[in-house]
């Protein structure tokens, strides 16, 4: 003998309780995670307001790295002259490089190896160093056909360009770390240095270093 079975209405009110109850926790713990300051994932406002940087914004790579680091602190702008900012954001190095790794019984390239290099440094408005030449590389290997050769090549570019937005990712999360906020914020405390010529002008024993 088959026990009754509740209706549908009635099996699906069962579970109310538990849902709101769920749906409880979870507002309270957006709440909680709110007030705490807690920011999504790519949200990482930077410790400047203003920006200095000598990476031109006429190419696709200096107006990608704008826009995201926009993107991920609304509260910095970039400024066009270097005594207008807080920090400096000083491209050292920017070079791309494709090399033939893979060559077949013909002569011809199947293989390249793409990669490319970024130095950069970030200073604080005084000059002084807050992130030191840092430098971050980015390597991919890609099949290559002779017979299709602008196919090919629009793919490489392609890549490249994908390459180019990887570092740009990496970039925007060194400069948004924990780290070189806390460097910006101890450099900003230590007193300013005398130039050279106010330490000339000073007595030998009242020379401050």
């Amino acid at each position: 003998m088959h026990s009754a079975r509740l209706p549908l209405s009635a099996r699906l009110s069962a579970f109310q309780p538990r849902q709101w109850g769920l749906a409880g926790v979870l507002i309270l713990l957006s709440l909680f995670l709110t007030a705490c300051g807690f920011h999504l994932k790519g949200v990482a406002p930077l410790p400047f307001d203003t920006l200095y940087t000598n990476i031109s914004d006429n190419t696709a790579f200096g107006a990608n790295l704008r826009r995201n680091l926009t993107a991920s602190s609304p509260n910095t702008r970039f400024v066009d002259r270097q005594q207008d900012a807080e920090a400096v954001l000083l491209e050292l190095e920017h070079s791309r490089s494709q090399r033939e790794i893979s060559i077949n019984a013909k002569g011809q390239v199947e293989e390249y190896e793409l990669q490319l290099n970024f130095v950069f440094q970030l200073n604080d408005a005084k000059g002084r160093v807050i992130l030191p030449p840092t430098t971050l590389s980015a390597i991919r290997e890609v099949p290559y056909d002779a017979e299709a050769v602008q196919a090919k090549d629009s793919e490489i570019a392609m890549i490249f360009r994908d390459m180019e937005q990887s570092l740009i990712n990496r970039i925007v999360r060194r400069l948004s770390s924990p780290d070189v906020a806390n460097a910006f914020r101890y450099a900003a405390s230590q007193p300013d240095l005398p130039s050279l010529e106010e330490s000339e002008r000073l007595p030998r024993n009242e020379a401050r270093f």
